[in-house]
Order: C-alpha cells, then sequence, then structure tokens
C-alpha cells in the first residue's frame, strides 16, 4: 500500500524558516519523481515543485523559485522541502506531497497523495 505522509509544518512569522517531510512507503521511491502540491485557504490546488526521480531535474513554480528548495533522500525514502527565511503570509497552504507515475516531474496529475501538513505564515 502506497503511503505519503507529511510533516513539519506549523506556524511561523514572516521571514522565518521551515522544512517540510515527506516519508513514502510501500512503493520503490528511488524510481519515481515527487512533487510538492499546496492548497491555500478558498483557492485550488497550486503546484509548487517537483524533482526528478534521480534528483537530477528540479522544477519550482514561479511564486516559489528562490526561495524554496526541494529535496529528496532515496536511501531514506524521504522527501523534503525547505523554505527558506523568505516565507510570507501568502505561502499559507496545506502542503501535499504527491507521487508521480513516472521517473520525470511532471505538473499533475498525481497517482497518490499525502495528507497534507499545514503551514501558517502569519505575524
Amino acid at each position: 500500500e502506497v503511503q505519503l505522509v507529511e510533516s513539519g509544518g506549523g506556524l511561523v512569522q514572516p521571514g522565518e524558516s521551515l522544512r517540510l517531510s515527506c516519508a513514502a512507503s510501500g512503493f520503490r521511491f528511488s524510481n519515481y519523481a515527487m512533487s510538492w502540491v499546496r492548497q491555500a485557504p478558498g483557492k485550488g490546488l497550486e503546484w509548487v515543485s517537483g524533482i526528478d526521480a534521480n534528483s537530477d531535474h528540479r522544477r519550482y513554480s514561479d511564486s516559489v523559485k528562490g526561495r524554496f528548495t526541494i529535496t529528496r533522500d532515496n536511501a531514506k525514502n524521504k522527501l523534503y522541502l525547505q523554505m527558506d527565511s523568505s516565507l510570507k503570509p501568502e505561502d499559507t497552504a496545506v502542503y501535499f506531497c504527491a507521487k508521480s507515475a513516472d521517473r520525470v516531474v511532471v505538473i499533475g496529475p498525481y497517482e497518490y497523495w499525502g495528507q497534507g501538513t499545514q503551514v501558517t505564515v502569519s505575524s
């Protein structure tokens, strides 16, 4: 059974940093691209970032480029999203990790999703 479990969310002030993690199980993690997708209150899903199976290619949305970094540890079956000291109130959202059906990054659709972790940026 495929499972994706996000963690690391919380309440932070603007300009602070946060690192999200996604623990994957039930499939060969190293064979698949992974992505982060978020949903702000009252809004639709927004693709944030993706990384291919070998970490050779990473992609970011314009809204987070230069501020967020996606990484993965295939030995630990984990995906990460480092949100550097530039978090903004508009980054407030539930963040989901999502599994692609292939090795390369695609912007949806996704086979599997985690339950999400809440990130709130507020002073």
